[in-house]
């Protein structure tokens, strides 16, 4: 049986001092969409660099007290680099999250025409589960339906919601994450679904951030209900760091630290933000990352940064046209 993802009010798990956690989007691949990653990465991309890269990082996460780790299905080697890192470790105070519903199919490429394909179906979810068990065993305390939208067949496939929930008699979450400017109601829908009179999803992971708050409403609405809320996405893809806005770069100035901090401190601000997960390339980007913890915002300059946001369909429209790096 999986370890205990912790409760809703310390989701973390017993003890844990921090609710940052931390994605391996950026380091389980040699190309992704992040701004201001390709700098923090050696110049070779190798899958030998790359996991000592992500080991390096996972080191300097877990000497600052991150004791969450996030990661998918089409993170490339994002699951083996991880499952590696633990056996030779050996930390057991860890609370693993991963995803299934994308493929990666980039080749370990830098110049692949695609990286990954999306699939929702029960045939996908059975492989990429018993890939994931595979590589990971029992460290799996939370399993996410990868990027839910409104239009996913996953919401008239019975069959599939079954499977899922069967998941929660094995000692595993079930999650879901979203994607797009209609995530909002993506979250209320998923949450209704039940099976066998039992909700089929107890966590949700959205993006959130200075740029794209729109799901804020919904996600509080998902806490409330003593579901676990993580925060994905949280510098809008490197887009608040390599050009922040001059109200984020004042307050950088302020606090003395990065724009970067800034944006993950009006995350952690969020009181039904559980966890707040980065995903930063390099131990110096965690640590830049880290320092959010020592900035508490005030309500006025939170209500300061509020004009930042952009219209949904704007925002996502821009991360779309974002090139894999």
């Amino acid at each position: 049986m999986a370890r205990s993802a912790g409760t809703p009010e310390n989701p973390h798990g017993k003890d844990s001092p921090l609710r940052i956690g931390l994605g391996l989007a950026a380091l389980g691949r040699p190309a992704y969409i992040n701004l201001g990653r390709s700098s923090e990465l050696p110049v070779r991309r190798d899958v030998r660099t790359m996991r000592e890269a992500t080991f390096a990082v996972l080191d300097a996460a877990y000497a600052a007290g991150v004791r969450w780790i996030d990661v998918a299905r089409s993170y490339g080697r994002a699951e083996e680099f991880l499952a590696g890192w633990l056996a030779e470790r050996g930390h057991g105070d860890l609370t693993v999250s991963s995803k299934w519903g994308y493929t990666y199919v980039g080749g370990w490429r830098m110049d692949a025409t695609m990286h990954e394909v999306k699939e929702h179906s029960a045939g996908v979810f059975s492989r990429q589960w018993t890939e994931s068990r595979s590589l990971l065993g029992n460290a799996i305390n939370l399993y996410q339906v990868h990027s839910l939208t409104v239009d996913s067949p996953l919401f008239t496939d019975e069959a599939l919601q079954r499977a899922l929930a069967a998941l929660s008699d094995d000692g595993v979450r079930v999650g879901f994450s979203t994607s797009g400017p209609r995530q909002a109601e993506v979250i209320r829908r998923a949450f209704e679904l039940e099976v066998a009179g039992r909700p089929v999803f107890s966590a949700v992971q959205s993006t959130w951030n200075l740029l794209e708050p729109s799901a804020g409403p919904a996600l509080a609405e998902a806490h409330a209900a003593g579901n676990l809320v993580l925060v994905k996405e949280t510098l809008a893809n490197g887009r608040l760091v390599v050009n922040p806005p001059p109200a984020i770069t004042r307050l950088a100035r302020r606090y003395g630290v990065g724009a970067d901090a800034v944006a993950i401190a009006a995350v952690l601000a969020q009181p039904w933000a559980d966890t707040v997960l980065i995903g930063p390339s390099s131990p110096q980007q965690l640590a830049a990352n880290l320092a959010a913890n020592g900035v508490d915002l005030p309500r006025g300059e939170l209500a300061a940064l509020r004009p930042l946001a952009e219209p949904p369909e704007r925002y996502w429209d821009r991360r779309s046209s974002l090139q894999w790096q």
